[in-house]
């Protein structure tokens, strides 16, 4: 399956895993590498020894390319990208800020850029700034989006109408053929976070995993969009969130109720009530937790099952 992302990367199928936080340590980046992906270590939970120990990690499970996410918002960032540098990481994907901030230091180094969006004027920047892909993530997608809440499928071809480079898209992707959708609108590549958060492999606590593979269609909702829209599952925490918010609650008291901890505690620690369960909304089509090697065999498998279908397919 050669395409410009699988040359850019230098993978063997045009898959990168997102970069979650508290679900993508060093066992899962592996894995999905060793499988024959893009695996990233999600540095977002992490202090800056701890993403020095996933890194050496991963580099110990796995002989593949990996790379590491890079929120640009992370309070510690310029000490993460220190570590990124100092351990030879040649894959970065930023995201949440602007992509000109490291860019150029980045390539200085012999280091290879994405960066994500939701929206065609970061797309724009994106170009400006000289990264080499563009990650097009619809607001499907779990954790942080973006307040625009343009779907998947509109924002891949708006997004490949205002740029060239490398696109990637992310969002709602949990299958074969919503990867061959998505290459339909112009991708070269996807990113899938939620499938890969309910592997064998992910850091995620069980009691999370176990929420995934329980969730139905409806049971995320993309919440606090006074501080930064986020999708979660609906929960105890939820419900406290939304009171608030019918009562006129401003960021500062939103940011009160979150405090510091809410995604350790829910995601890590498995406090499913009054944690923040971060995740997409292909939760409600993942049924079984499940080893990275299977769920990739499963994809391309069907990948390749549609897209002989397709090309069968008569109007």
């Amino acid at each position: 399956m050669p395409n410009r992302i699988n040359e850019l990367f230098g993978i063997t199928y045009p898959i990168i895993q997102g970069g979650m936080i508290w679900c993508s340590g060093w066992e899962l980046a592996s894995a999905v590498s060793n499988a024959g992906c893009l695996g990233l270590i999600g540095s977002g939970s992490m202090y800056p020894d701890t993403l020095r120990h996933h890194i050496r990690k991963t580099r110990d499970a796995t002989a593949s390319p990996f790379g590491v996410n890079l929120p640009l918002i992370y309070p510690q960032v310029e000490e993460l990208v220190h570590v990124i540098v100092e351990e030879g990481v040649k894959i970065v994907f930023t995201s949440a800020g602007n992509p000109k901030r490291f860019t150029s230091f980045f390539h200085d180094k012999g280091i290879t850029v994405a960066h994500v969006v939701s929206n065609t004027r970061f797309a724009v920047k994106c170009h400006e700034a000289g990264v080499d892909a563009v990650v097009a993530e619809g607001f499907e997608a779990g954790g942080h989006d973006g307040a625009e809440e343009t779907a998947t499928m509109v924002l891949t071809p708006l997004v490949r109408q205002v740029v060239t480079l490398p696109l990637i898209t992310a969002g709602g992707i949990a299958s074969g053929r919503a990867m061959l959708a998505a290459m339909a609108l112009g991708a070269d590549g996807v990113q899938i976070g939620t499938l890969f958060a309910a592997s064998l492999e992910s850091s995620a606590h069980p009691s999370f995993k176990q929420k995934i593979i329980e969730a139905h269609d409806g049971d995320t909702i993309l919440t606090l969009k006074k501080i930064i829209p986020v999708r979660i599952i609906k929960n105890e925490f939820y419900r406290q969130v939304q009171e608030l918010e019918d009562k006129g609650a401003g960021p500062d008291e939103l940011r009160y109720l979150l405090g510091k901890g809410r995604p350790r505690k829910g995601m890590f620690e498995g406090d499913t009530e009054q944690g923040e369960l971060e995740i997409g909304q292909a939760s409600a089509m993942v049924n079984e937790i499940k080893p990275v090697k299977m769920i990739v065999q499963e994809i391309i498998n069907e990948f390749e099952t549609a897209k002989n279908q397709m090309v069968n397919m008569s109007l």
